[in-house]
């Protein structure tokens, strides 16, 4: 039995630049921002088969990870995906 999708509103906050690039490639994939969020999660959630816990499947092709590095040029947003462990909490 599959149960109804419901979505809730969400109050979050990130690094405005990374809100562009993301806003860039949902509106480059034609689909809403949440659509986006949603894919990304639960992509993050499947892991690649023997490297469990390692790294997962990534929901972007090769065309769309190209407008990823362009937009994160253009706004400014680290490569370092780890950077994130530096923010500070309070801001």
């Amino acid at each position: 039995m599959t149960t109804a999708l419901q979505r809730v509103q969400l109050g979050v906050r990130m690094d405005k630049n990374l809100v562009k690039v993301l806003k860039g490639l949902a509106d480059f994939n034609d689909e809403t921002l949440g659509e986006l969020l949603e894919k990304i999660v639960m992509h993050s959630f499947d892991p690649t088969p023997g490297d469990e816990g390692e790294s997962c499947a990534s929901p972007h092709s090769r065309q769309q990870l190209e407008v990823v590095e362009t937009l994160r040029r253009l706004y400014g947003v680290s490569r370092d995906p780890h950077a994130t462990r530096h923010f500070d909490r309070d801001e």
